[in-house]
């Protein structure tokens, strides 16, 4: 929620004037998209008297803006193209310290570009796995067509439902001839699929809602059977390997999870990044194989959590499981920044 505050109004999240700008994005499939593109905080330091003589609020033509030209005009700028949660707008929760963790590993360069989708907070429009997704690449549209930034230089961060939203876009272009592969995603609280979150959903973390029907499988698949929008991550991140597999694409996805986080267990992440590396060894592996290379492999960082890394030719799958930071307290963490700068450094060495 964001609490009555208005979002065309960033200053009222905590924001400088005009460091964040509120605009649309038209979808050539119609209607509006509300977005913000954030500024990062040394590149507002340097700029901020051009800054403050501009006006603050929605901009009706953001490409006018002193900011947009900003991250047009640098080589060296990177864009976070961020994909947000189920509920509430760009505004809502731990999405505003979230915003400040990704850009603080490069203060001056690294912008942000969240959004909301149709039917959700200023954006047109009824939501839908189908709506959602032409949303995603919509916006990416944007940024490489509009903005002009390559795709090279371009990461897709995601939370909970939005690790879905982002799987199927990253999965659509990388199937596009030529394809086109970003520098990297970050999945924060990914699920498995729809049917298997639902199975395993608690209301804070006790009060089951369908899973004791898991129990009973018949008329757990028969239920199964109307859930209409299924978000299938576990199949789509299979396919999204295996075509830069295919097509000898670099690649960098970052999978991370809290174990105390009680709206999505950690189980999903574990599965996920499973069917991830599954679908990059040739001969594939099994569950159970994975998890005896994990016994071996991976680093215990103790009350940190662990991590576990799957390297091939082409890519770099990373699994991190902490400790605590719940469902949305993680994305201020000093973990979503480390991510960030792996992903841009691996992508581009001399970015420091």
């Amino acid at each position: 929620m964001t609490w009555f505050k208005d979002v065309d109004v960033p200053e009222s999240f905590g924001f400088l004037r005009s460091q964040t700008t509120p605009f649309s994005i038209q979808p050539s499939t119609g209607g509006a998209l509300y977005a913000w593109h954030i500024l990062p905080i040394e590149l507002y330091r340097q700029h901020e008297s051009a800054l403050l003589a501009e006006p603050s609020g929605f901009a009706l033509d953001i490409t006018s803006r002193f900011a947009f030209k900003l991250l047009r005009d640098d080589p060296d700028a990177r864009l976070i193209i961020h994909m947000h949660g189920a509920g509430g707008t760009v505004g809502s929760g731990y999405r505003i310290p979230n915003y400040r963790a990704l850009s603080a590993g490069q203060p001056k360069t690294i912008h942000v570009l969240t959004f909301d989708y149709r039917g959700f907070g200023r954006s047109c429009g009824t939501p839908s796995e189908c709506g959602l997704r032409l949303d995603a690449i919509a916006v990416v549209d944007w940024a490489t067509k509009v903005v002009g930034i390559p795709p090279s230089r371009i990461l897709i961060f995601s939370q909970s439902l939005g690790t879905a939203v982002s799987l199927a876009v990253s999965e659509h272009f990388a199937l596009q001839s030529p394809p086109v592969v970003f520098a990297g995603t970050i999945l924060v609280a990914p699920f498995v699929d729809v049917a298997t979150l639902v199975a395993t959903y608690r209301i804070a973390g006790s009060i089951p809602i369908l899973s004791p029907l898991a129990r009973f499988p018949l008329l757990f698949n028969y239920l199964s059977t109307f859930i209409k929008d299924k978000w299938l991550s576990k199949d789509r991140i299979a396919e999204y390997i295996r075509a830069n597999e295919a097509n000898g694409e670099q690649y960098q996805l970052i999978l991370i999870h809290a174990e105390d986080d009680y709206d999505i267990p950690s189980h999903h992440t574990e599965v996920v990044f499973w069917h991830a590396v599954n679908a990059a060894v040739p001969q594939g592996i099994t569950y159970d194989e994975l998890d005896e290379l994990k016994s071996i492999s991976k680093m215990d960082l103790g009350a940190a959590g662990s991590v576990m890394v799957w390297r091939t030719k082409n890519g770099v799958i990373r699994e991190e499981i902490l400790k605590t930071s719940l469902h949305d307290i993680v994305m201020g963490n000093p973990v979503i920044t480390m991510s960030v700068m792996r992903i841009f450094e691996a992508a581009d060495p001399s970015f420091k």
